[in-house]
């Protein structure tokens, strides 16, 4: 009797809300309401005409998208550079991170830092100095070639379609292959090569039948980022592509908003069009990662570097003209144009000049757009960090019913343009009254910014975890350490040079980020890349260069204090 009474007692008792719940709960409405509202007012924007105060449904702007037949064309073309981009990086960059990870390549740090510093730098101050190089007519290349005896007229045309494929290849398509393979190969167990190595497999035959197959989670989230971020860039094709009439897919949702008057309901249809493509490829990447079990870090876990005997000379040479090229390169194109007369002409008197700089400093939109930078980059960092790191935690950890939509929803950023998620974002904060006074402010871009690097940040973060055994976490809990304390105790000085490396990323993405802040900055919220943005719309490619060589100064110290950060955390390991 005495028996039943308790369980009486304690089931009228009412159950108490777990802390950790509470957690996931404000995560999941925060992420619901700033990523998927936008997406929503998006997809409903593409079935509406008219004005805002009188706005109709129809289906207008579907039927015009789907009869277009130049827009197949551009489907096609997106598909072209998509799959001759990754056919080129992906397997390269598997090898380099191979090398910098597992073995004794000399100078193995600091190649991986300059790999940092070339994912840095900004994609239109690469692309001008690769046309600087390369153009038809005044490219550096083309000028030296024809000198020759036998040779006519210059080899190389950037704009084509190898123009375009090469620019990719060079700014980021392989860069952040490597930044974020380099730390799954190094995060692996190397008992496992020790036993291939045991049952006579040489070290081709192990990278292939045991080191990629049990990081495939990691190596698919990748491609697949790869591949949907190859599905909405457009400032290559946007540059390149004209001059031969070849266009792409985003250059076609770019062009609609740009246009006057935009057509916000066909670019919103075409959004979604693409939204509906990429949706199968992130069910995808999700299923792949739970179907098999593949920790590598762990509490026995062992890690010993690959000897590369006679062949490290020739690995260090291929390695180092690798990094140069995607690093003090293009920097060297950059300098000549920030210090020419007039942009790719030598030949005229006096070509070179500093008076380019002299224009940019005494420019006081250029000190306002300095400090606006700075806060907007620093925010979206430490913002990176807190919301993100609980985003991946409460996607790979908890068994809550809503982690599925929390996974699912911090793709969404990845596969929307930016222009027109800027759009949905600034619905949200016009159409919101409580939030409507924070447009026009820095607040607004740091949001902005922070959901335009979520998908990256949080994958990033995921590789991470799904390698840390979860014994170390229930241990914890075991020997009485409450979530948070195990949280903060146990996961956060394992993943701490992950998390250095989200909020670097997240504050150099924000640098140079235009298309996610365009629509939500105004004139006093100007940041650096929208000021060079101006300077080239102008046809200003002298300044545009120097705010490139001031972006890269930034990006670079910020890079090499957060380098040191992360190699007392440990990041060596």
């Amino acid at each position: 009797m005495h028996s039943e009474e308790l369980t009486l007692t304690a089931a009228s008792r009412p159950k108490k809300i777990e802390f950790q719940a509470i957690v996931f709960a404000i995560v999941l409405l925060t992420v619901l309401f700033f990523v998927l509202y936008p997406v929503v007012l998006l997809v409903f924007f593409s079935f509406t005409s008219g004005s805002r105060g009188d706005l109709q449904l129809t289906f207008s702007a579907w039927t015009a998208a789907i009869d277009n037949p130049v827009l197949i064309q551009r489907v096609i073309n997106t598909f072209k550079v998509l799959i001759a981009t990754n056919l080129l990086t992906f397997p390269a960059a598997i090898l380099i991170a191979w090398i910098l990870a597992r073995t004794d390549l000399p100078g193995g740090e600091l190649f991986e830092f300059l790999f940092w510093i070339s994912f840095f730098l900004p994609s239109l101050s690469i692309l001008l100095g690769w046309i600087m190089c390369l153009d038809p007519e005044y490219g550096l290349l083309n000028m030296l070639f024809e000198k020759l005896p036998f040779v006519e007229k210059g080899p190389f045309n950037i704009y084509s379609f190898w123009g375009i494929v090469w620019c990719h290849i060079v700014s980021h398509a392989l860069t952040v292959k490597v930044m974020l393979l380099t730390p799954v190969f190094r995060n692996l167990d190397s008992t496992l090569e020790e036993s291939a190595s045991l049952c006579g497999a040489n070290r081709f035959k192990t990278l292939i039948r045991i080191t990629i197959p049990i990081t495939l989670p990691a190596l698919l989230a990748i491609l697949l980022m790869a591949m949907i971020r190859s599905l909405q860039s457009f400032e290559v094709e946007l540059v390149l592509g004209p001059p031969f009439n070849f266009y792409v897919y985003s250059t076609q949702v770019y062009a609609l908003v740009g246009q006057e008057p935009p057509n916000f309901a066909g670019a919103s249809a075409l959004a979604t069009i693409g939204l509906i493509f990429v949706s199968p490829l992130i069910f995808l990447q999700r299923w792949v990662s739970v179907r098999r079990q593949y920790t590598t870090i762990s509490g026995k876990m062992k890690s010993e570097v690959v000897r590369l005997g006679k062949l490290k000379p020739f690995i260090f040479v291929f390695i180092s003209i690798i990094v140069f090229g995607l690093t003090l390169l293009p920097l060297i194109f950059l300098g000549l144009a920030s210090a020419m007369q007039i942009f790719g002409f030598f030949e005229i008197p006096e070509p070179w000049t500093f008076e380019h700089w002299r224009t940019v400093f005494a420019d006081t939109s250029f000190r306002a757009s300095v400090l606006n930078t700075i806060r907007v980059s620093l925010g979206a960092a430490v913002t990176s960090v807190l919301l993100l790191s609980l985003i991946a935690y409460f996607s790979i950890r908890s068994q809550y019913v809503g982690r599925a939509v929390l996974d699912f929803v911090s793709w969404l950023p990845f596969a929307v343009p930016g222009i027109l998620f800027g759009l949905g974002l600034l619905y949200v904060f016009l159409e919101t009254p409580f939030f409507r006074p924070l447009y026009g402010t820095i607040w607004l871009m740091i949001v902005a910014s922070v959901i335009t690097h979520m998908t990256l940040g949080v994958q990033i973060i995921k590789t991470t975890l799904l390698q840390i055994s979860r014994d170390l976490e229930e241990a914890g809990l075991m020997s009485g350490a409450s979530w948070l304390k195990t949280l903060l105790g146990i996961l956060l000085p394992l993943m701490a040079p992950t998390l250095v490396l989200v909020a670097t990323t997240a504050f150099i993405t924000t640098a140079r980020d235009v298309a996610s802040v365009a629509l939500v900055a105004t004139a006093g919220t100007k940041t650096l890349s929208l000021l060079q943005l101006d300077y080239m719309v102008q046809g200003r490619y002298g300044p545009a260069a120097v705010i490139s060589f001031v972006v890269v100064f930034l990006s670079t110290g910020v890079a090499i204090m957060a380098r040191m950060m992360g190699l007392r955390l440990g990041m060596r390991h």
